[in-house]
């Protein structure tokens, strides 16, 4: 099988944003690794499906495994998997902490540092995360502390890395989104989250997935985090 077309791999990716990540980036003739926990395996041939937790080392090694062995490349890297839990700050459990460093900390750091090790041998790649606008913009009724500590801290790392890897082939960015509209938030909470945004109302899935494009063909940018929000960050 020729390894010259292009790869990524895509976390989270079993539906919501993950599943149109999928779909975008074959819709660009990306060949494609798709790691989820309950991700099922698809009837196109250029789709890996990888099951397991992304917050375990064995995962990350397995997902680049997957990849080397049937495509023999990874060229983009899409960190989307994460949870979101809204509790007053003393209310958080050791349990709520502890599921939320392993989904969005050690689920970032485990697969970036494999699939970063294999774009340094090629000398290419890219590397997104998607993150949250509720990092650079709290909004009242809507507690989100751990979120903001551990997707704060992907939006830290994301120019880190940026800077390490600049002359190095490998770019490195962030999309920092509103609330949008995926199976996560039932539709009966639509209006309430609508108005949590200047342009009073959610985003859909094509507009994270237009801007992780966006950035895939970008070439001259690094270290950027981009809003997609509805002016959350700007002011509420």
């Amino acid at each position: 099988m020729s390894n010259h077309q292009k790869v990524a791999v895509i976390t989270g990716a079993s539906q919501g944003i993950g599943a149109g990540l999928v779909k975008a980036y074959r819709d660009r003739n990306f060949r494609v690794v798709a790691t989820s926990r309950s991700i099922k395996q698809s009837t196109d041939t250029d789709i890996v499906a990888v099951p397991g937790d992304i917050g375990d080392p064995a995962t990350a090694e397995q997902i680049v495994k997957e990849a080397m062995a049937r495509f023999g490349r990874i060229d983009t890297l899409i960190n989307n998997a994460g949870i979101f839990i809204s509790k007053p700050f003393t209310e958080y459990t050791a349990e709520d902490f502890t599921s939320k460093i392993a989904a969005n900390v050690a689920g970032f750091f485990y697969i970036t540092q494999r699939a970063a090790a294999e774009m340094l041998k090629q000398g290419s790649g890219h590397i997104v995360s998607i993150t949250t606008s509720l990092t650079d913009q709290a909004v009242a009724g809507v507690p989100s502390v751990l979120a903001n500590l551990t997707k704060g801290g992907i939006n830290s790392a994301t120019k880190a890395l940026a800077i390490e890897y600049a002359s190095r082939g490998i770019r490195v960015n962030a999309v920092s989104p509103g609330i949008i509209k995926t199976p996560m938030h039932a539709p009966e909470t639509h209006d309430f989250l609508a108005g949590l945004h200047p342009v009073k109302h959610m985003g859909e899935i094509r507009d994270i997935t237009e801007a992780v494009l966006y950035l895939e063909s970008a070439g001259f940018v690094t270290g950027e985090i981009l809003h997609v929000d509805g002016g959350q960050s700007a002011g509420y």
